[in-house]
């Protein structure tokens, strides 16, 4: 089945972006990663660059599904709601692993591949509002720049995390207990807006 064989290239780019960065990303390697031929990925894709776009899109819904599945199992109130979102990013499973890998790896290829700032741009951006909407749950009476320049930091903040704990620094326990003091504190200050 075709969107089969498409989700088995998009999973096989997230695993090679992962464990060879952005520049060790080889239509080859991909497609025997995936188990289909290189004209499949080009079929799909059209070029690398279309696979690099489609991977960052496809790392994005992959986290959203595995922070939706997670907190489809207990309901709780905003704070709680936006602490176990930011909080989900430090799984020590490898499909959170290898998304926050390859998240890391494309945001600093941006630096050097101009046509990957724009879809960085806006998968960032999709989550700073995804966390400002649940600041704003929290905080309802704040202005909305407000909730953003919070979500901002918030999500700066995790990524910082995230690349220290995925290389050892720091331990998730840690990285979890350092990210709940600074959702403390962005919510003590924006309660006092």
């Amino acid at each position: 089945m075709t969107t089969d064989r498409r989700a088995a290239i998009l999973e096989g780019a997230a695993r090679v972006i992962a464990r060879r960065g952005v520049r060790g990303l080889r239509v080859e390697e991909l497609a025997a990663e995936a188990g289909v031929s290189t004209a499949l990925v080009y079929y799909h894709f059209k070029d690398r660059a279309g696979v690099l776009r489609h991977t960052l899109e496809f790392i994005g819904d992959r986290a959203e599904r595995y922070t939706a599945a997670e907190g489809a199992t207990e309901p709780s109130d905003p704070r709680q709601e936006l602490e176990r979102s930011l909080l989900l990013e430090f799984q020590d499973t490898p499909e959170v692993r290898e998304n926050s890998t390859a998240w890391g790896e494309l945001r600093a290829s941006a630096i050097f591949e101009p046509d990957l700032r724009a879809d960085l741009a806006r998968a960032s951006l999709t989550w700073v509002h995804d966390v400002a909407a649940l600041l704003a749950q929290v905080c309802p009476d704040v202005p909305a720049p407000v909730l953003t320049a919070s979500a901002e930091r918030l999500t700066a903040l995790l990524e910082g995390l995230s690349t220290r704990w995925l290389s050892g620094v720091l331990t998730s326990p840690h990285a979890r207990e350092l990210l709940r003091e600074a959702l403390s504190v962005e919510i003590s200050h924006l309660q006092t807006q």
